[in-house]
């Protein structure tokens, strides 16, 4: 046992590794950082692009909203940008001859109400023709902002 103990004094003490550290990582896991960040782009890219209409229409209604002309040319605006958004969304051949009751119906639909058959949205018919229409400015637009989130 002699021995032992001065072998046992040269010995040094146990050298315990340090931790595996997180950074940098390993090649694999840039892969996966890579493709997170595509996927990411890739997903805002076509959230832009479908949300492009609304955008646009929605500050088209707010433009027309400042529109302190007649009552009869604030409902004409108002009756372009929505045959404009319709032509933009719907095949041409759908939408671009409706007139009258058919368009209001047509734009019923994208609300699933009466809003525009029964409701304010009835001067889309006739008022921009009549020299004296009188509108509800105010629950039109609300009407046609959520006709257009609805439908954009």
């Amino acid at each position: 046992m002699g021995e032992i103990g001065p072998l046992a004094n040269r010995l040094r003490e146990l050298h315990v590794p340090e931790g595996v550290s997180g950074w940098p990582p390993a090649p694999g896991w840039w892969l996966v950082l890579g493709l997170i960040a595509v996927i990411a782009l890739s997903g805002f890219v076509w959230w832009w692009r479908k949300t492009a209409l609304r955008r646009e229409a929605l500050k088209a209604l707010q433009e027309i909203a400042a529109f302190r002309n007649g009552d009869a040319e604030f409902t004409a605006e108002i009756s372009v940008l929505l045959k404009r958004i319709t032509l933009a969304r719907y095949p041409r051949d759908q939408v671009a001859g409706l007139t009258g009751e058919a368009w209001l119906l047509f734009l019923d639909r994208g609300l699933k109400g009466e809003g525009f058959t029964s409701g304010v949205g009835q001067v889309l018919a006739t008022g921009p023709y009549e020299p004296n229409c009188r509108t509800d400015r105010a629950r039109l637009l609300r009407l046609v902002r959520q006709w257009i989130r609805r439908v954009t």
